[in-house]
Formats: structure tokens, C-alpha cells, sequence
């Protein structure tokens, strides 16, 4: 992999490449252009080649991309094929909603075990996962080392908790707390917020409405 500072841009787009290209692997199809795969996402040929040429030389010319192998190296580089232990810090509704419902195996993680402050879930399963009593998560953070927390919390709890599990060695923090967490570099946080969402939705509906085209 080339040493180069990679723009967070180019890094949000690699697990859309990765979507894609694992969509296309199990329908069976085996090697793709990119300006092919540029329009079943929206982007640009040249802009394809750009981001893969910030990790290294991929495909060949008048040949496309072997799928397989590039979803290979793409995973790689997310880190897919390289299993991380992940605990969910909040089993309340939306907490409960991701461990139900969201594969984490499919980003290489493997989550067994979440915390929340309530004694009535302590003890209980959601999914195959553990609930725990928060009083354990110290203890289960110096056996296994985590090394990702989702955070679903409540606001009030949230910088608190988010700096307890930065101290006990957890390296990431995908957070839904809709509050900003203020951390330092031993840590990566990625906030989650489901209102900019919503509102960029909103605005491109505005936008339509107004007979305005969206610049791409």
C-alpha cells in the first residue's frame, strides 16, 4: 500500500466500492470496468481509478477488474478480513434495534456481548448477544479488549461513558448519541446522525420541488 495521506472523502467511498463489488460477486458476475461499475454508482470513471490508485495498481487496461480479487483487496484495506471484537454500550431501543437487526459480521466484527445500566435486561439475550450490568464492563474489557463500542446511550451518559472506554483500550467509537464526543487520538470516533440524514433528504426534496437540478 503506498504511503500517502488518504482524504476522508476517498475513505467513505471504499465501502461503497465494497457493496458493490460483493453484490456483484454473488450474483456471479467475475470482472467489471469501471466506468461499468461508475454508473451503477453515480461516479466517475476516472474518479474509480483515482481512489484505487491511493492503495496501489488494480485492474488492467481493456480488461477491467477481477471482482473477486478487488472486493479482496478492498476488504482488506477496510480491515474486513481482519476480525475485531465489538460490544454495544446502551441495550435500549435503538441499541436493541442494531444487535436484532445489523450484521457486524459482515464488516469483520464479531459482537457476543452489550452493556446497559438497567438491572432487568442484565442477564438477558437479545440475538445471541449477553447483556451485561455496566459494573462488568471493566473486567470484560482487561479479558477481551474490545476494540470497538457502539455507543447508544443516553446524551447525558454519553461523553462519560465514551471516555470510561477510551481509558479501558477500546480504539473506536461508532456513535449514536447525537452528541459531539470530545476525544484524542488514542481513540476514532464516527458520529451517527440520523437528523443530517433526514435533513439532506429534506433539502433534496425542496430542491426537486423548485425545479432545481442537484450539482454532482
Amino acid at each position: 500500500m503506498k504511503k500517502q495521506h488518504i482524504s476522508d472523502a476517498v475513505i467513505r467511498r471504499l465501502p461503497r466500492y465494497y457493496r458493490y463489488l460483493d453484490e456483484l460477486h454473488s450474483r456471479g458476475v467475475v470482472r467489471i470496468s469501471s466506468s461499468t461499475l461508475g454508473k451503477r454508482m453515480g461516479v466517475t470513471a476516472s474518479q474509480i481509478r483515482q481512489d484505487l490508485s491511493c492503495f496501489g495498481e488494480f485492474g488492467q487496461q481493456g480488461y477491467g477488474y477481477n471482482i473477486m480479487e478487488l472486493r479482496a483487496e478492498i476488504g482488506h484495506i477496510l480491515g474486513v478480513d481482519e476480525p475485531r471484537r465489538l460490544i454495544v454500550v446502551g441495550a435500549g431501543h435503538l441499541g436493541h434495534a442494531l444487535i436484532q437487526n445489523f450484521d457486524f459480521s459482515q464488516g469483520g466484527f464479531r459482537l457476543d456481548t452489550a452493556f446497559d445500566i438497567s438491572d432487568k435486561l442484565a442477564g438477558t439475550e437479545i440475538n445471541g448477544v449477553v447483556i451485561r450490568s455496566m459494573d462488568e464492563l471493566d473486567a470484560y474489557c482487561a479479558l477481551y479488549h474490545p476494540a470497538v463500542a457502539v455507543l447508544t446511550v443516553p446524551k447525558s451518559a454519553a461523553q462519560e461513558t465514551a471516555e470510561r472506554l477510551i481509558e479501558l483500550g477500546v480504539k473506536g467509537v461508532w456513535n449514536f448519541t447525537n452528541v459531539e464526543l470530545s476525544a484524542d487520538d488514542r481513540v476514532s470516533v464516527e458520529n451517527v446522525h440520523f437528523a443530517d440524514s433526514l435533513l439532506t433528504l429534506s433539502y433534496r426534496i425542496a430542491k426537486t420541488a423548485n425545479g432545481e437540478k442537484e450539482t454532482p
